[in-house]
């Protein structure tokens, strides 16, 4: 056990390779590091002669040191070739210089710009990547900025930040290849390349955040401020605001009329606004407090975007079955899947309260989207999301789905965020002709995304016209869609349509060996475990493990949940 000294070198050790790699991974989507300032600690000059080997030799310690925990250690070095310092902020410089000129052009490739010009399809993905790319470069500079401000005292929350904000990165670089998949000709694989290095250090990045979470937690350093005399307390960003106005004091009360709308909707003219888009509209970029929309009851037939920057929404309606937002947009309509979806949430902090989402296009329509949720700390309560294939998105970042309905056929719950389900139901419907039905299909792609469904106190259940289809249609709990697809299902009734082996392959063996997949006290007929799979990537879920993936241990501070006044169990249920 190191001494209280070897403790802090590797704290700052650890902050330190977290700063570089936040940086040159700032290039890999093209974003520009103009005009943020990072003060730097330590390092000294490379040719001080402190590391006993010149300055090509210090230098080249210094990034091997920084190089070390990445899976792609050739391209984290080679970004640094060229560096002849050990000062942080020296490194930091040569690191965008040598990696600007492979990496920041990527939407601006000429060949592929021209291959899209000529298929509507291909150009629609390209869409797709400028929108998610500019997410990750908004993600990156923000990382950037949250470590320069960085206090000791609150180093839970700021690792957990920058893990969830980087594991972003990784996934909105992958969405951007996805978005090729329905496409013609080799663009796609073509767009791989160009992003492959891009790829690469920003994998290098969560590497090094996650190296800095294992240390604090293998040395039992709780908060790194206990090293420096800080406090223990874990504050939120709406606290560390002063957000006093926050989303618990409007919604802590159960009637609407208590919420105090700021706006409302309604069809028949009783309200501000007649359509939800307009509504959203109305709602200030950059507010401080809580913005909230009373949607009357009513079916709304349009599709609903709130943008980034519209952070602190809160949308109520009558019922999840009385207020419904509708639509109809599919990938087999000639809309790419992230845009298929009848309401997205690209802000932080939204919530959703009382009110439904749907997508109409049926199995004919293949994937279609009632709801995405691309923001960060997304709360769900009493919402119904409606549809077939992915039905809904739990795109990236924290989300948190209370008392919620979600219906579908094939993987109608997916994406890549870190999602607690609790007293949530799942039904599953009868899909199309020669079509499994698949609840989740969680889409971790890297080994060090703090990424992961969790189905909590919940209920896996299917309709009517599934369970009387002839011949039975096989049924299962997920399947890898990416390497590292991660769901625990824990204190849940599954019913008996799903099929015994419980979870099932996605192509030959991707994923089965690297899954992690468990169960754990769950009840029902479904939940007989003898006839399960036994791919490697199938764990055996303790209870000590269990608590690990209950919402006050999994998000590092939850305070973003227990302030919203909905109904939150933040740990394991006793027996």
């Amino acid at each position: 056990m190191p001494g209280e000294e070897s403790k802090r070198k590797l704290a700052v050790a650890g902050l330190t390779s977290i700063l570089l790699v936040a940086a040159v991974i700032a290039v890999a989507v093209g974003s520009s590091k103009d005009g943020i300032d990072i003060s730097t600690s330590g390092g000294g000059d490379a040719d001080d002669g402190g590391t006993g080997g010149g300055g090509v030799t210090a230098t080249k310690k210094a990034v091997q040191a920084i190089c070390s925990p990445t899976a792609y250690k050739e391209t984290c070095e080679e970004s640094l070739a060229d560096a002849n310092t050990t000062d942080t902020k020296q490194l930091v410089e040569a690191a965008i210089n040598a990696t600007v000129a492979n990496v920041g052009e990527a939407l601006k490739n000429s060949t592929l710009l021209q291959e899209a010009a000529r298929d509507p399809a291909t150009k629609e993905a390209f869409k797709v990547c400028e929108d998610v790319l500019d997410r990750a470069a908004a993600d990156l500079r923000r990382t950037v900025g949250k470590i320069a401000e960085f206090d000791f005292a609150k180093t839970d929350a700021f690792v957990a930040d920058l893990r969830t904000w980087l594991s972003a990165v990784v996934t909105n670089q992958e969405t951007c290849v996805d978005a090729f998949a329905n496409t013609t000709g080799d663009t796609g694989e073509k767009m791989r390349k160009v992003l492959e290095t891009a790829t690469e250090l920003a994998s290098n990045g969560l590497a090094m955040v996650t190296e800095l979470a294992t240390v604090v937690s293998s040395f039992n350093l709780g908060s790194l401020g206990d090293l420096f005399g800080g406090s223990r307390r874990l504050l939120t960003g709406a606290e560390e605001d002063g957000d006093a106005n926050f989303v618990s004091r409007r919604l802590a009360q159960e009637s609407v009329a208590a919420a105090a709308p700021d706006i409302v909707v309604a069809q028949d003219g009783s309200g501000q606004f007649k359509t939800i888009g307009e509504a959203v509209a109305a709602v200030k970029s950059g507010a401080g407090n809580s913005t909230v929309i009373y949607v009357k009851a009513g079916v709304y037939n349009e599709y609903v975007s709130i943008p980034k920057g519209k952070n602190k929404v809160v949308m109520i309606g009558d019922g999840a079955e009385a207020t419904k937002i509708t639509g109809n947009k599919s990938i087999a309509g000639g809309v790419p899947t992230f845009y298929t979806a009848t309401v997205d949430v690209n802000s932080e902090d939204f919530m959703a309260k009382d009110i439904g989402f749907e997508n109409t296009a049926g199995p004919d329509g293949y994937q279609a989207l009632a709801l995405r949720v691309s923001g960060d700390r997304a709360i769900f309560y009493n919402v119904k999301v409606d549809g077939y294939q992915n039905s809904l998105c739990a795109d990236v970042y924290r989300q948190f789905y209370r008392n919620c309905t979600i219906i579908g056929t094939i993987d109608f719950v997916f994406g890549d965020a870190l999602t607690l389900f609790q007293n949530c139901t799942f039904i599953a419907r009868k899909p199309g002709p020669n079509q499994e039905c698949v609840v989740v299909a969680q889409g971790r792609n890297d080994s060090n995304s703090n990424s992961a469904f969790i189905i909590q106190n919940g209920h896996i259940t299917a309709e009517s016209t599934l369970l009387e289809s002839q011949p039975p249609v096989r049924s299962y709990l997920g399947r890898p869609w990416k390497p590292y697809s991660r769901t625990i299902i824990m204190h849940t009734e599954i019913d008996n349509f799903i099929d015994p082996a419980g979870w099932s392959g996605w192509i030959g063996k991707v994923g089965l060996d690297t899954c992690y997949y468990g169960e754990y006290e769950n009840t029902g007929p479904g939940s007989e475990m003898k006839n399960r799979v036994t791919w490697p990537g199938i764990r055996k879920i303790t209870s000590e493990i269990a608590k690990t993936w209950t919402g006050s241990v999994m998000y590092a501070s939850d305070a973003w949940i227990t302030k919203s006044g909905v109904q939150y169990d933040p740990n394991l249920k006793e027996a």
